[in-house]
């Protein structure tokens, strides 16, 4: 009966950054029920409770929170009334946006910006923002706290990369043999000090010091094989996760592009270099400091266990004090990739749109939002490289203060016939080991438990659900048949509160038939060619080809049939003069010498990048090659969308292939006049 009682000791309230540009009201909930022993992610939410581009409403924040067991109070107040509020709550921002309310001081308010991280504003400030409403949430009855997160483990990542093991293994043996070689160098100094110059013998000397070089240049060996086994390690660990994961990526469907930014996108794939870093080096490197410091711990008890316990005590110490700050560090460096992020996307963004900046005269505005951005992503590295600089010098001084009480100490041993000077000599070398070991353990440990946030930005990708390509099994006597494409009572919305786009829409187009659909902006054209296109999974009805269902058919089987150019449509490179970069089935007979020589140049202009056309060239030409392509393919439908419908029609009609299928689907959609 009591164990859903919060008493509120040792909750803490946990930053969690908007992934998608509307969901900062989830990720506020998120927040919320994190502090109230709901431990849930954005995935989580996401699959549970889409939201569309428009964002979430604070009605449907509240239906969300009352399934997820909580009593929900929305509130309309002033600003100077924050501080009778429950905290933490939701606080409505800026007419668009979600934030949640930490606490409320004297003279400011501490808020968690789902989009900009933690933030400290003064009340003027805030009162600027804030639009006097709030939403409290409590736990009700039903709550149950849980922990319901969709986590990518490395243990999985590692699991599929080929060769891992076997590399690991070689590493490991190379490592040990380094590190004995290691610990046999303090003996050496010990040995002279008590027995070469105490007796002065000569000849032990030179055979001391030859040992010496013996074992220094099997150990500068083994490191170099150990480096080159550790660099093939890393070079075929990234190249298979890059490879399985753009895989992975490509697959994935148009709304998960649609609703993120292409900079975050770029920025949650890079998380693989670093994941790929972290775990080739600094794996072998926390197993070879663990054991390194175990062996050298207990050597040193053998020497002195006074001295080894000071070392010991001061090693426990630093652990502790970054274990205490670990959450710090861990919400700055979140904060530190995403503005990354965000200051990478404007770039892109404004490479992409600078004909449209130049005309409207929009370049100094551009560069100011990129500077804000630059400084934000700048002052984000700044705190987290302040917080590792103090852990550093911490580390340094705590240093400096164990080697005094080991000197101090271990000199009063020898001055007791305890220790010989040789034996405190190489005592000496074995604590400077453990104390670089174990801080370096330490370090490691944390880092791997700071890769969460890697692998949580990864897994947007990777645990992201593909699309269903599944092909139904049809009989020969189908493929290749003239079919119609029909669509039975089909409705949909991009969430489940939002107003209905389609609603029962019945539309059924015959072998042959052309097909406008005029509207006016916004009425659900798009919307509809997507949902034939297989692109979006309508709620309710079906679509079918030819009486097959479209999601039995298989998408990759339909789209083989199907010429399609959309508002955006980008070409990839060509590959030769009579074959466009859209890869059509067949070449294609050029009608007119005006068509001879306009192909060539749109080849070369269709050389570059995806969606990435030089600047001296006009738009109108690749739109000509990709209607071309659309209207030339030899399967059984084709469609155009919007603005392309209008470029000239005989560069069109010029290009024509060997064989024009008569039992031909074509579908228009354009704005009305």
């Amino acid at each position: 009966m009591l164990e859903g009682l919060q008493f509120g000791f040792g909750r803490k309230l946990r930053l969690v950054l908007q992934t998608e540009a509307a969901e900062c009201g989830l990720a506020s909930l998120a927040m919320v029920a994190g502090y109230h022993g709901y431990d849930t992610d954005l995935p989580s939410l996401r699959a549970r409770y889409a939201v569309s581009l428009k964002g979430a409403t604070l009605a449907q924040l509240m239906k969300i929170a009352e399934a997820l067991g909580f009593q929900t109070r929305p509130l309309r107040l002033g600003l100077e009334d924050l501080d009778k509020l429950e905290t933490p709550c939701i606080l409505h921002w800026d007419l668009k946006h979600f934030v949640v309310l930490q606490r409320v001081r004297r003279e400011s308010i501490d808020i968690l910006d789902p989009a900009h991280g933690s933030r400290t504003l003064k009340h003027d400030e805030a009162g600027r923002s804030f639009t006097g409403i709030a939403l409290e949430m409590v736990p009700g009855l039903s709550f149950k706290p849980r922990k319901e997160r969709q986590q990518l483990r490395l243990g999985t990542l590692l699991a599929k990369a080929r060769g891992l093991r076997r590399s690991l293994v070689q590493v490991l043996v190379l490592a040990a043999a380094l590190e004995a070689f290691g610990l046999v160098l303090p003996f050496f100094s010990q040995w002279v000090i008590d027995d070469v110059l105490v007796s002065g013998d000569a000849d032990l000397l030179a055979v001391l010091i030859a040992g010496l070089v013996l074992v220094g240049s099997f150990q500068v060996a083994a490191g170099w094989v150990r480096a080159r086994v550790l660099l093939h390690l890393t070079t075929t660990l990234n190249l298979q996760w890059t490879s399985s994961s753009f895989a992975h990526l490509l697959h994935l469907p148009m709304a998960w592009y649609e609703k993120r930014h292409l900079g975050d996108i770029v920025s949650r794939f890079g998380s693989i270099g670093a994941l790929q870093q972290a775990l080739t080096g600094g794996m072998v490197g926390v197993v070879v400091d663990g054991i390194m410091a175990t062996i050298t711990l207990i050597v040193m008890l053998f020497y002195s266990p006074q001295l080894a316990a000071v070392a010991g005590g001061v090693v426990l110490l630093y652990t502790l004090i970054r274990v205490l700050r670990y959450g710090a560090l861990r919400s700055a460096s979140g904060e530190q990739i995403v503005r990354s992020a965000k200051q990478q996307s404007h770039f892109m963004e404004s490479v992409r749109g600078i004909q449209v900046l130049k005309l409207f005269n929009r370049e100094e505005d551009r560069q100011r939002r990129y500077m804000n951005l630059a400084v934000a992503s700048t002052n984000a590295g700044l705190a987290v490289q302040r917080q590792m600089m103090s852990f550093s010098s911490l580390n340094a001084m705590l240093m400096v203060l164990e080697n005094a009480a080991v000197l101090y100490l271990g000199a009063r041993l020898v001055l007791g016939g305890q220790l010989s000077v040789g034996m405190l000599i190489a005592f000496l070398g074995y604590r400077t080991q453990f104390v670089s070991r174990a801080s370096a353990l330490v370090d490691q440990l944390l880092s791997f438990k700071m890769l969460g946030l890697q692998t949580e930005r990864l897994a947007d990708i990777v645990l992201a659900e593909r699309e269903s390509m599944r092909d139904a099994a049809l009989h020969r006597s189908q493929e290749g048949v003239a079919a119609s494409i029909e669509l039975c009572n089909v409705s949909f919305r991009y969430a489940s509160d939002d107003p209905w786009i389609l609603k029962d829409v019945s539309l059924k187009i015959e072998p042959g038939e052309s097909v406008a659909i005029a509207g006016p902006s916004g009425c659900g054209k798009t919307t509809l060619l997507k949902v034939m296109l297989g692109q979006l999974e309508p709620q309710e009805g079906s679509v079918s080809v030819g009486g097959v269902p479209l999601r039995q058919l298989g998408l990759w089987r339909y789209r083989e049939q199907i010429g399609v150019v959309m508002q955006t449509t980008a070409c990839s490179p060509a590959r030769s003069p009579r074959t466009s970069a859209c890869s059509m089935p067949s070449p294609i007979t050029l009608a007119s010498k005006r068509s001879r020589s306009w192909l060539p140049c749109m080849t070369r202009l269709l050389a570059c990048r995806w969606a990435t056309a030089r600047s001296s060239e006009t738009w109108e030409a690749p739109c000509r090659v990709v209607n071309a392509n659309g209207l030339c393919w030899h399967g059984r439908f084709t469609s155009a969308r919007g603005f392309c419908c209008w470029t000239k029609r005989r560069a069109i009609w010029t290009l024509r292939p060997k064989a024009w299928s008569t039992a031909r689907c074509s579908t228009w959609i354009s704005r009305a006049s």
